[in-house]
């Protein structure tokens, strides 16, 4: 864990040096009237690229309004969580206003839809051609626009227009930039969230345990006993069989209702590449380890402790269980007290849930598995006039956020106020790394201090939210906010996580490789779909074929680049 920060630090050190000596030489030309043949050779010089703004006003400016205005266009892919203040919409709403007035930029949505029919709908865009200016795309979809030639080099339009807050940003987590690098060229923007932040957990009914009289959960024996009590003993009361104790989803990789934190209790790690004793890297399903923990699933599901029909539920309809408050445990991540916990609190303010660390099968510790934290890429269309437009909008969405200029009448307004997540509208968006955590440990401190002067306008929002509800004068969001931010929240178990240097992180963190491009979709729903059977009472060794199909079909091939792609890394 030491050497993973020192390597962020010394990259971000390294990204911000560059950007002060580009900047120095931009000074320090400027002063320098250069003759004729300086201005001749400069102008014959290969790939040379001046950007809108230089064109027409020197340097470029990174939040420069344009005048007149532009229009650009883009795609929405609206998560389920989303929601709309009366009188906004996808179409107009804060984000799309402060995009107009402070830098001339008129955004159009060619398409919005759900997140379940996204990546089919571009799937269908990328096919026909049928592209907006700028948009926002998975690592597959990213792979097959540079193979086709349809997108544009980004690299200088970032280093001409990127403000230092968006490079250091950028550069925190340090495979995101490389992630989208190639050939030497930046070729999409990487929208960087926080590993940290998918880590897994176990949330868990409390006011079931005191109603029961069941202590925490220590080991997954505990957990499994719990979970069998919420299924068999009317923890709610209402003399009916209708609880039951552990939620999945069908698609059982999930950030609510996946079953990977149940998998990492037996050390098993589903979809991920992880390093063999030989330190070669070898795909997480086909381990022994899985084969362990899917008949243990298979055991819970014969006894009743889990929703009959979760294999064709998926995480919205899973989640109707807690808004009901019928279930018990869920493994998931840290913000499940925001959606879909929440709805349980709303329906009834004597719940009580509380994130516990990932238990272990054996006396070994539970590790928790993350993945890179770059998951979704801004490209830009290769025939857009304005592509200098993505970065301004990044640089303003970073600014608005976390600038050192940010007001908290316009944080509230841009980030979240009444329990609606404004930051959702923003079209363009990156993350600092260790944000959330960040906000926990500062706000806890604040907390137990009563000074708030070393809190920035989010972490301010935050510990206001937690002191209306220790108050007793928040609402149902106030208590979802505690309950992550808390003394207690799900960051408590995120810091203990980090404290013990728990966290697994999966190895491949590339764009897909040739044989995955091609065959990971079909492997993958084999995979879900030969898994969800085992958990229903198919045989287990249906995983041994599995298996020895997962070579076959492709799974050796893949192997092999994999490979290939850690050793160049490790020789880079």
């Amino acid at each position: 864990m030491t050497y993973r920060i020192i390597s962020r630090n010394l990259f971000i050190l390294a990204i911000l040096m560059l950007f002060v000596l580009n900047a120095c030489t931009k000074e320090e030309n400027k002063e320098k009237e250069p003759d004729r043949s300086d201005q001749e050779a400069e102008h014959n010089m290969d790939n040379e690229i001046k950007t809108p703004d230089e064109e027409r006003n020197g340097p470029a400016d990174p939040l420069g309004k344009y005048d007149p205005p532009i229009e650009i266009s883009t795609v929405r892919i609206l998560g389920e969580s989303i929601v709309f203040p009366e009188g906004q919409s996808v179409h107009d709403n804060v984000w799309y206003e402060d995009y107009k007035n402070s830098l001339g930029i008129n955004l159009k949505n060619k398409w919005v839809v759900s997140h379940h029919s996204g990546e089919q709908k571009m799937n269908i865009s990328i096919a026909s051609g049928d592209l907006p200016d700028f948009f926002a795309v998975n690592a597959n979809q990213l792979k097959r626009l540079i193979e086709a030639d349809m997108i544009m080099d980004l690299t200088e339009i970032f280093e001409s227009y990127a403000s230092p807050l968006t490079r250091e940003i950028l550069a925190q987590n340090p495979t995101s930039l490389p992630s989208a690098t190639f050939g030497g060229k930046l070729m999409a923007i990487p929208n960087t969230q926080s590993a940290i932040d998918y880590a897994h957990l176990v949330w868990v009914r409390t006011d079931w345990l005191e109603e029961l009289k069941l202590p925490e959960p220590k080991t997954m024996d505990d957990l499994i006993k719990i979970s069998a009590a919420f299924s068999k003993f009317d923890p709610d009361g209402n003399k009916q069989t209708n609880t039951v104790g552990l939620i999945l989803t069908k698609d059982l990789i999930d950030g609510y209702g996946g079953y990977e934190g149940f998998m990492h209790g037996y050390h098993a790690y589903p979809m991920f590449w992880i390093k063999d004793d030989k330190g070669k890297l070898v795909y997480g399903s086909i381990q022994p380890e899985v084969r362990t923990a899917l008949l243990q699933l298979q055991k819970m599901y014969k006894q009743g402790q889990m929703d009959r029909e979760f294999g064709v539920k998926d995480m919205a309809k899973a989640a109707e269980a807690a808004a009901a408050g019928n279930n018990g445990i869920v493994f998931g991540q840290m913000w499940n007290p925001l959606w879909p916990i929440l709805s349980s609190k709303e329906h009834d303010r004597t719940i009580q849930w509380q994130a516990y660390p990932l238990v272990s099968a054996d006396g070994k510790p539970a590790r928790p598995g993350i993945k890179a934290a770059t998951t979704e890429y801004y490209v830009v269309n290769k025939g857009a006039a304005h592509p200098e437009a993505l970065i301004k909008m990044l640089n303003l969405f970073v600014e608005r956020i976390w600038g050192d200029h940010t007001t908290f009448e316009q944080f509230e307004k841009l980030y979240s106020s009444n329990g609606i997540e404004h930051h959702n509208y923003a079209a363009v968006q990156a993350w600092p790394s260790r944000k959330n955590l960040d906000i926990y440990l500062k706000v806890t401190e604040a907390l137990r201090t009563k000074d708030t002067s070393k809190l920035n306008m989010e972490q301010l929002h935050t510990y206001n939210s937690i002191q209306a509800h220790l108050n007793g004068t928040g609402e149902a969001m106030e208590w979802a906010y505690e309950r992550v931010f808390g003394e207690q929240g799900s960051f408590s178990v995120i810091n203990q996580y980090l404290k013990d240097d728990l966290l697994v992180y999966d190895e491949f963190y590339g764009l897909p490789t040739p044989t995955m491009a091609e065959k990971n979709t079909i492997l993958e729903k084999i995979e879900i779909e030969v898994f969800t059977k085992i958990i229903m009472g198919d045989p287990i060794e249906n995983f041994d074929k599995f298996v020895r199909d997962w070579w076959e079909i492709g799974g050796s091939q893949i192997t092999k680049e994999v490979n290939e792609w850690h050793d160049s890394m490790q020789g880079s």
